[in-house]
């Protein structure tokens, strides 16, 4: 399936150089995972905690830096994927899923703090991300939580 990511960075010469690759491989892993079979349009702004907190702030009322925010265009049900329920391009019939932010600086550190490097959190957050654009959600430590993390497990698990 030939999905459109597009990914632009809020200020040049931030991240590491194989970030872009492995935000693709990872999107569409993911939507594979769920079983997407339509091709998906997904846009992706690295940036630092800087451009993340403003963002944060401005959107969510949180007034401090983040990992990732998702910004889903459509209200899905997380596992019960449906096209007919989604925006599309007019031009190409492509599901438009949403936007993601990630923060490279938070990316980095956090992959330092829990040991397991950049490239690993960085695919981390790429699932988190999407699985929010299909209606996952961690709002509570409840049922929907679970679901979300034994997803986001699952789908990391795929490549070992």
């Amino acid at each position: 399936m030939e999905h459109e990511i597009y990914i632009s960075r809020e200020k040049s010469g931030m991240g590491h150089r194989n970030a872009v690759t492995l935000i693709k491989k990872t999107i569409n892993k993911s939507l594979t995972a769920e079983g997407i079979d339509v091709p998906c349009i997904i846009s992706v702004m690295l940036t630092d905690d800087e451009g993340i907190h403003e963002i944060n702030r401005e959107f969510r009322g949180v007034d401090r830096p983040t990992d990732v925010l998702s910004f889903p265009l459509n209200e899905l049900q997380a596992g019960h994927f449906n096209a007919d329920l989604c925006e599309k391009d007019p031009e190409t019939g492509a599901v438009m899923l949403g936007d993601i932010m990630i923060s490279l600086e938070r990316c980095n550190a956090q992959g330092e703090d829990l040991g397991h490097g950049f490239e690993r959190e960085i695919c981390y957050l790429t699932v988190h991300s999407v699985l929010h654009l299909l209606g996952y959600d961690h709002i509570d430590e409840g049922e929907m939580k679970a679901q979300m993390r034994a997803r986001e497990k699952q789908i990391m698990e795929d490549d070992k």
